[in-house]
């Protein structure tokens, strides 16, 4: 509880700890500046010390900091520049799983997450998240739709749900959970011009499942068939996966590591899959995921809802 850092120093100096945990660094202070805990100077001296120790004696430091509103590092950003690594741990207090993401890292790849639930012993990892989050999903529902998404080299099933009604109150109302609102505006005005679908007077809502935040261009497709999946009232085929970038052209482009997506996919279940037809990935891949690539979105839709 020593929140002076010459005081830890030579704790840590006379223990020589394989780790430690400094929680938070905005509480820490050296006497040998007149500014308070969490002022620019304090955290800079502070985490210097820290860092020189940690490099003298190859102790693990783990150093928290707190974090605002907006999900960003409270105080000076000069933190996450001087450290090895950065991670955020997120979660939505609505939900019992919370995620640890990697944003920075000088030794291994950024963007990685783990995925873990609270319990009463503590935080637990989940070892298939992909099955936590579509898990409540039902499946002869309209506006519901799964897509393979990759957080870091880690491919993670989530579910797409859409909600297309009337506007009853004049200005049509758009919400985007989850994703961008920018691009969700920009899929919209592509379904009007492109296929000539009328929106303009139609709230949209769009979601994804378990508090998730995705922000990977291959989402693209499964958005646009959630949303007209919901206007039309017709559930997408059970089974069936979708991905692929959208262009404002209505053409379906290619994304990154597409087959490791659809192994993913394809472990859990998935039998059909909805993919960019310039894709050098082929149904022969897979023993049981059989393949349907689109050059559009028209394509897509056809594809989709043909004998429904």
């Amino acid at each position: 509880n020593e929140a002076e850092i010459q005081a830890l120093e030579e704790i840590i100096r006379k223990e020589e700890p394989t780790l430690v945990v400094v929680d938070s660094i905005q509480t820490m202070y050296s006497e040998n500046l007149d500014s308070l805990p969490g002022s620019v100077g304090q955290i800079r001296d502070c985490s210097q010390r820290l860092l020189q120790l940690a490099k003298a004696l190859g102790t693990t430091i783990l150093i928290i900091g707190h974090v605002t509103k907006e999900g960003i590092l409270a105080g000076p950003r000069m933190l996450e520049h001087m450290v090895d690594t950065v991670l955020y741990l997120e979660g939505d207090e609505r939900y019992d799983h919370r995620m640890l993401r990697s944003v920075k890292n000088r030794f291994g790849a950024t963007h990685e997450i783990g995925v873990f639930r609270m319990s009463s012993a503590g935080l637990e990892e989940v070892t298939n998240p992909s099955r936590l989050f579509l898990q409540e999903r039902l499946g002869d529902v309209s506006g519901t739709v799964i897509y393979p998404s990759l957080e870091g080299t880690r491919p993670i099933l989530v579910e797409v749900q859409a909600l297309v009604t009337p506007a009853r109150f004049g200005t049509p109302q758009r919400t985007a959970n989850g994703l961008d609102f920018r691009r969700v505006s920009m899929l919209l005005a592509v379904l009007e011009k492109r296929l000539q679908r009328p929106l303009g007077m139609r709230d949209v809502f769009v979601n994804i499942v378990g508090g998730l935040k995705i922000d990977d261009p291959a989402a693209d497709l499964a958005v646009i068939a959630a949303i007209v999946s919901s206007e039309q009232d017709r559930p997408v085929p059970e089974g069936m996966v979708l991905v692929g970038e959208v262009g404002l052209g209505g053409e379906v482009r290619n994304v990154t590591r597409l087959e490791q997506r659809l192994r993913e996919a394809q472990e859990l279940g998935c039998t059909r899959a909805l993919v960019p037809k310039r894709s050098s990935v082929k149904s022969r891949h897979f023993d049981r995921l059989q393949l349907h690539p689109v050059l559009t979105v028209q394509e897509a839709l056809a594809q989709l809802f043909r004998d429904r």
